[in-house]
């Protein structure tokens, strides 16, 4: 059986924050025709990709899927178990946003089978939710892990993000030290990106807004590393951070190199080495999903030069490149002609061999996309 996940898209959204670039829309007209839409195109795919797959993880992304009443979700999840074999221990993630839930409605999605939260705190700072124009403060944010806690769910992971307009180094621990101190399991922390169309991007063309140097940046990277680690999240992808065990199946899928099958308005899928995409427009998704089962705008067979450079910055952004499975897919040549630069690398604590993995350090996370560059050229 070949493992595989499934990425869920639900576009609605309350309001769109100014920082984000996802696909989402802020008017529910379209809830219901939607989830009929999405039902079709998880009954289709499962005719050409379900034979001879077990599916590890399902993610629920956005948007906000925590907008969603719990048993619009359950239905969602019944079509995928009734179409596909999920494994019993399969990883079922939930992004959630605090100030759209309260602890009855963590509890109908505990009980309609979602056994991973992520939930998009970005910062316990009143100040900083402001800008980031949050719906929740720092109380709702705090409550809301708790309540996710009491209603059985182990495995909570948080996002926060970091280098914010006027954000200390201080200030962004502070956050940090709030964050270790909830029952959570798994932190997300990114550092602020500047995506084109978005509000945040033309509040910095226009000179309203100014963000931090990359130096500053790589400051915070390396303290928010050095603060996780002392305190139990093993850091195992650039942005990801995890008690042992709590790695999320879902994100390191990707990293891997494994199929996903996606869902929804402007979902990407890869499947047998082929990556297509979904249309933006909901109402376009709607109309294609209707007439044909499908809704894809564009596809791509990358080839193996392509395959083998997404592979190798894959795995070096996460938990390293499995030699084993890299000979497998491209043999040994190009790691016999760097295995001088890797002992160099090592030399200099931005790289550990060991065993049969090729990994980088916290300090080669640091400074990960050019070192990647260089061994790629």
């Amino acid at each position: 059986m070949k493992e595989t996940s499934i990425y869920i898209h639900i576009p609605f959204c309350d309001h769109k924050c100014i920082y984000c670039d996802f696909y989402s829309i802020t008017r529910h007209d379209d809830a219901i025709p939607f989830q009929k839409a999405l039902l079709k195109e998880i009954s289709n795919y499962a005719q050409k990709y379900s034979k001879g797959r077990i599916i590890k993880s399902i993610f629920f992304g956005g948007g906000t899927p925590s907008l969603m009443e719990p048993d619009y979700i359950k239905q969602i999840l019944d079509e995928i178990r009734e179409r596909y074999c999920v494994a019993e221990d399969a990883e079922i993630t939930l992004e959630t946003n605090p100030g759209t839930v309260n602890e009855d409605k963590i509890n109908s999605f505990y009980k309609a089978g979602i056994n991973r939260l992520s939930i998009g705190i970005q910062s316990f700072d009143e100040k900083d939710l402001k800008f980031l124009t949050r719906i929740h403060n720092r109380e709702t944010a705090i409550d809301t892990v708790k309540q996710a806690y009491n209603s059985g769910f182990e495995n909570i992971s948080i996002d926060l993000i970091f280098n914010l307009p006027n954000q200390t180094k201080e200030k962004f621990l502070r956050n940090l030290n709030e964050a270790i101190n909830l029952p959570i399991k798994h932190i997300s922390a990114y550092s602020l990106i500047l995506e084109q169309g978005t509000l945040l991007n033309k509040m910095v063309l226009d000179g309203k807004v100014k963000i931090a140097d990359e130096d500053y940046d790589a400051e915070i990277y390396e303290e928010t590393i050095r603060f996780l680690d002392g305190h139990g999240f093993k850091q195992y992808e650039v942005s990801n951070f995890a008690k042992p065990g709590y790695e999320s199946i879902h994100n390191k899928a990707y990293w891997h190199y494994h199929d996903y099958i996606s869902f929804g308005p402007s979902a990407h899928s890869f499947v047998d080495g082929k990556r297509w995409w979904n249309r933006k427009s909901l109402r376009a998704y709607i109309k294609d999903i209707n007439k044909s089962g499908e809704a894809i705008v564009g596809e791509e067979l990358p080839n193996k030069t392509e395959m083998f450079d997404e592979y190798v910055m894959l795995a070096l952004r996460s938990n390293g490149i499995d030699v084993k499975d890299f000979e497998f897919r491209f043999g040994s040549e190009w790691l016999c002609k760097n295995y001088a630069e890797f002992k160099n690398l090592e030399s200099k604590n931005l790289l550990s061999l060991s065993g049969d993995r090729i990994c980088l350090t916290s300090k080669g996370y640091a400074v990960c996309d050019e070192l990647i560059m260089n061994l790629l050229k």
